[in-house]
């Protein structure tokens, strides 16, 4: 099940199908396992219903069209049956920027600062891993990132040999955010992820993704995968915009669950995420990333994107990081983990839902063609706008 039983029946769940009927995208609001269309001249898109003061209480009060069940939807939507005809899922968002925090969290950051040590070679990785460790050690936890307590160990570790960019954004006064994708380029439930070909050394990022208006006001909360490319990243930070944003580089969905009485902030920072990765070959990866222990707050992270330096005017989805990074090896020992294509990720949040996807390469997914300008023509086609 995408959505267990009973959070569907306490939560306000609302997401994207493509339909059929108008060669088109359509706002729905999960009710009792059905799928109702929601979409009108009061909310054409996500980015309007996002900027209300209230979403939630808007659709509870919105009737809309019945028109599927959601396991209906589910089937026409994994493992690639998606087609433009069929009624499918899409991700959740749809004008909105991309955004995406990374470094935010103390564990996760150990493996970023081998990866650039690495150079982005995994047989090296092994080593470096160890060395790092024993210097650093489990220090980092606890430090406040910015804190007077976090400049004496940046010190500390300069000294050592050991300073990296990515500890200065781990534990420095500012946090990386980077754009992880176009508006309308990420993909939803069922779909496939896509690895840049040139990628020997890459995995999934189970993620919280926050739904956040045009003020900065956060509306809600999705599952993400924000899928990492390490020898790419590794290899140069310049090539940041080549390791992150690429055809189908990231998948959000089912839904964004919007903020209501029960459900707010400290539901995400309690969030406990669950990431299951099959390959065709057997193989079998389990992890987790706990938001409970991310080393800045979700709304420090929301103000660093926006604010008088920066504007949204569509609002955007922002990625929060993850603790996992696997290290477990696949193949040949010291190789660590990498993605093959054929895996399947699950990513599952008892409150958000499970998000299941297939990696393939970025060339071999569908190419991504419906962009702002066929959203804005199809919706003036439909009376919408």
């Amino acid at each position: 099940m995408i959505i267990e039983e009973q959070e569907m029946e306490a939560g306000c769940f609302v997401g994207r199908v493509w339909r059929p009927d108008v060669q088109g995208p359509a706002l729905v609001v999960l009710r009792e396992g059905r799928l109702f269309d929601i979409t009108s001249r009061a909310a054409p898109t996500m980015r309007d219903l996002l900027e209300e003061d209230d979403p939630a209480a808007l659709v509870r009060g919105m009737k809309g069209e019945n028109l599927a069940a959601l396991e209906e939807v589910e089937e026409n939507s994994a493992d690639g049956r998606a087609t433009l005809e069929r009624l499918h899922f899409l991700s959740p968002c749809d004008l909105q920027a991309v955004k995406a925090c990374g470094v935010t969290f103390a564990r996760s950051m150990i493996e970023r600062v081998i990866e650039e040590k690495a150079v982005g070679d995994p047989a090296r990785a092994a080593a470096v891993r160890e060395r790092a460790r024993a210097i650093i050690g489990e220090s980092l936890t606890s430090l406040v990132p910015g804190s007077p307590e976090a400049e004496r160990v940046k010190r500390a570790l300069i000294e050592e040999g050991m300073w990296s960019q990515y500890l200065e954004v781990g534990i420095g006064p500012d946090a990386e955010v980077f754009t992880k994708a176009q508006p309308m380029a990420a993909v939803g439930w069922g779909a496939a992820v896509g690895l840049h070909p040139i990628s020997r050394w890459n995995n999934p990022e189970p993620e919280v993704v926050l739904a956040v208006d045009s003020r900065g006001r956060v509306k809600g909360a999705a599952l993400g995968n924000d899928v990492n490319l390490r020898d790419v990243e590794g290899r140069s930070a310049l090539l940041l915009g080549k390791a992150k944003d690429n055809n189908a580089s990231c998948a959000i969905g089912p839904f964004i669950r919007l903020f209501d009485a029960g459900y707010a902030m400290d539901a995400v920072r309690g969030a406990e995420l669950e990431l299951t990765v099959r390959g065709e070959d057997g193989f079998l990866l389990e992890g987790t990333s706990s938001m409970r222990e991310i080393s800045r707050d979700p709304l420090d992270l929301v103000s660093q994107t926006i604010g008088r330096h920066h504007q949204y005017p569509d609002g955007f989805m922002l990625f929060l990081g993850t603790l996992f990074a696997p290290v477990e090896d696949r193949e040949a020992p010291g190789q660590g983990f990498t993605h093959k294509t054929g895996d399947t990720v699950v990513i599952r949040e008892p409150r958000l839902g499970r998000l299941v996807n297939t990696v393939r390469l970025a060339t071999e997914c569908p190419e991504w063609t419906f962009g702002t300008a066929a959203l804005m023509r199809n919706l003036a086609d439909r009376g919408l706008l």
